[in-house]
C-alpha cells in the first residue's frame, strides 16, 4: 500500500491526533473528511455525530473502508472507543488510507456534553419485524448481503440491495418510504443504514441479527441453495 506521508511513523503521528470538538468540528470543516465512526454496531445506532459513517473496529473493517471509500487520499476523522485509537490508524493505513488527521478526544461522550446534537438508527427486533409482515401489506425490505447471498436463500419479497454496491445504486430507493435493513448478522446493514442516513434517508430500521436471526422465525423464505460464487 502506498504511505503519502514517508513512513508508518508519519503517518502514526499524523492519525492520532486527539482533537477537541472545536477543533474536529473545524478540521471537519477545512477538509471537508469523512467523519468514521468505528464504535460497535450496538452502541452506535443510539447516538451518533450526524452525516458520521459507521464502519466498526471489532469486524471486517480494512475490506469495507476499501469497499466504500474510492479515495485514497480521502482525509479521514474517526472516532474510536477509548485505547482503539491506535490500531484504527494503523488498519486505515494497511489498506493505504494513510490520510487520516485525527481523532474526536472523548468521543461521543465529549460532543454530547458541549450541547451538540446527535442522530440515531431506529432498531427492531426479528420477531417485531415477523409480525409487521404478517400484518402489514407492502413492508419494505432491503437485503444488503451479496447478491449471492441473497439467491442462495432470502426473505419472499426482500429487495436485494448489496452494500457493496450502494453509492452507485441509492438513487434507486425513495426517501419518503420507510425501509427495514438486514444483512446476515447486523454488522452491514448498521453501515448501510449509517450511509442512507448520512445522505438523508430518515425512514430507517436496522434488523437485529439479521438473516441468521429471521431464519428463526416464521418468515416465508426461498428454498436454500448453496452459493455458487462469492459475489
Amino acid at each position: 500500500n502506498k504511505m503519502g506521508y514517508g513512513s508508518i511513523d508519519d503517518v502514526m503521528k499524523h492519525g492520532l491526533v486527539p482533537l477537541s470538538v472545536p477543533d474536529f468540528k473545524n478540521a471537519w470543516k477545512a477538509t471537508d473528511a469523512l467523519v468514521i465512526d468505528t464504535r460497535t454496531k450496538d452502541v452506535f445506532p443510539m447516538d451518533f455525530i450526524p452525516g458520521s459513517i459507521f464502519i466498526g473496529i471489532d469486524d471486517t473493517f480494512a475490506p469495507w473502508v476499501g469497499t466504500l471509500i474510492p479515495d485514497l487520499q480521502q482525509a479521514i476523522l474517526f472516532l474510536a472507543d477509548e485505547g482503539k485509537e491506535e490500531e484504527v490508524v494503523i488498519r486505515l493505513a494497511r489498506v493505504g488510507y494513510d490520510n487520516c488527521i485525527g481523532y474526536l478526544k472523548g468521543g461521543i461522550e465529549a460532543w454530547m456534553e458541549e450541547g451538540n446534537e446527535t442522530d440515531s438508527i431506529q432498531e427492531c427486533t426479528p420477531e417485531k419485524f415477523a409480525q409487521y409482515f404478517a400484518e402489514q401489506d407492502g413492508l419494505h425490505l432491503l437485503d444488503v448481503r451479496r447478491q449471492s447471498e441473497f439467491e442462495s436463500q432470502h426473505v419472499i419479497g426482500a429487495e436485494s440491495f448489496p452494500l457493496d454496491f450502494i453509492n452507485r445504486n441509492m438513487n434507486k430507493l425513495d426517501k419518503n418510504l420507510t425501509y427495514y435493513v438486514h444483512c446476515a448478522g447486523g454488522y452491514r446493514s448498521m453501515i448501510a443504514c449509517s450511509i442512507l442516513k448520512a445522505r438523508g434517508f430518515e425512514n430507517l430500521v436496522n434488523i437485529k441479527g439479521g438473516f441468521n436471526a429471521l431464519k428463526a422465525t416464521n418468515l416465508p423464505m426461498t428454498q436454500y441453495h448453496a452459493p455458487v460464487t462469492m459475489l
